[in-house]
């Protein structure tokens, strides 16, 4: 008989079905637990599968008394209570590097984008304007990659990847993180350093407390007027506000967007303005990210049921 497994967030049917060739799931679909299966359906399980984002506390692990494992299908698991789960002894697995090379493609698609304007270009000849020799300043020229300063916040696997694509474009390229690397970049010891020598800041840094925020209104002015800042990471680590108004006021040229404070993002001020590039957090949606992050959580589970340690587990201490 095959183990029961909770799908605690919402995901798109096909990619459970791998799954559900596996294990029986539960599928709350992003509802309480408890609102959609009867304690005794939630008594029997023991591993449940969630979206790295989305909250989860204990009261929501207290639903299931023999839950022992909590497994993140992606990379982040900024979602999780990890001392909430810690103090049930509940063990936190992920998909680390899994999606680490498209969530760098699109980090360089949206820092070209920006960069070059190229929405602006595009909507330039969609409407007729090209065609009619209409001036637009937005179609200036603008600095290219050559020799180009491009930061990179955060040195983990997708800052790793994103630097070796920027620097094929004869860029520089720093870094700043918590920790120095054995890398072939220039490293900075803090962020304000890096910020005030780069002029595109590419943010690659793992979402906690000790990031919320990290890309304030302080940090965009050191950025400059002619600087750019490309989050793929979590949307909590650049303030947003600040951010609206940086590219408002032009304290800043442009920004690439794949993640927000909140998602999915609605129509508003951010998304008014011309000089920002968004697309909606698909950086590792691609076909090949989803093959490699299920083998990541299968890996995961089955090592759980068969009495083993997690092959991609997180350090809870």
């Amino acid at each position: 008989m095959p183990e029961k497994v909770l799908i605690y967030s919402r995901f798109p049917k096909a990619q459970m079905v791998r799954f559900g060739e596996r294990f029986e799931l539960l599928n709350a679909a992003g509802q309480a637990p408890d609102a959609v299966f009867s304690s005794q359906q939630l008594a029997g399980v023991r591993a449940m599968v969630t979206a790295g984002a989305t909250p989860l506390g204990g009261e929501a692990m207290d639903l299931m008394p023999d839950l022992g494992v909590i497994v993140c299908y992606g990379t982040g698991y900024d979602g999780v209570d990890l001392a909430a789960a810690s103090k049930r002894g509940i063990a936190v697995g992920h998909s680390p590097g899994a999606n680490a090379a498209s969530v760098a493609d699109i980090a360089v698609t949206l820092m070209l984008a920006t960069t070059r304007r190229l929405l602006v270009a595009d909507d330039y000849v969609r409407s007729g304007n090209w065609a009619a020799a209409k001036p637009s300043p937005m179609m200036r020229p603008q600095p290219g990659m050559l020799g180009r300063r491009i930061g990179v916040y955060g040195m983990g696997e997708i800052g790793r990847k994103i630097a070796a694509r920027v620097a094929a474009f004869e860029t520089e390229v720093g870094y700043f993180s918590r920790s120095r690397h054995d890398v072939p970049y220039r490293y900075f010891p803090t962020l304000e350093a890096l910020t005030e020598w780069c002029s595109v800041l590419m943010v690659a840094v793992r979402a906690g407390a000790d990031t919320n925020h990290a890309v304030d209104a302080d940090i965009l002015r050191k950025l400059g007027k002619d600087g750019h800042v490309v989050n793929i990471s979590r949307g909590s680590v650049i303030d947003q506000k600040a951010l609206v108004a940086a590219l408002a006021d032009q304290t800043i040229a442009g920004a690439g967007l794949d993640v927000y404070e909140k998602e999915p993002h609605a129509p508003d001020a951010l998304t008014a303005l011309p000089n920002v590039v968004l697309s909606p957090h698909i950086g590792g949606h691609t076909l090949e990210s989803h093959v490699a992050m299920q083998d990541c959580v299968i890996a995961n589970l089955e090592a759980f049921f068969a009495g083993k340690p997690l092959p991609y587990e997180v350090k809870l201490g």
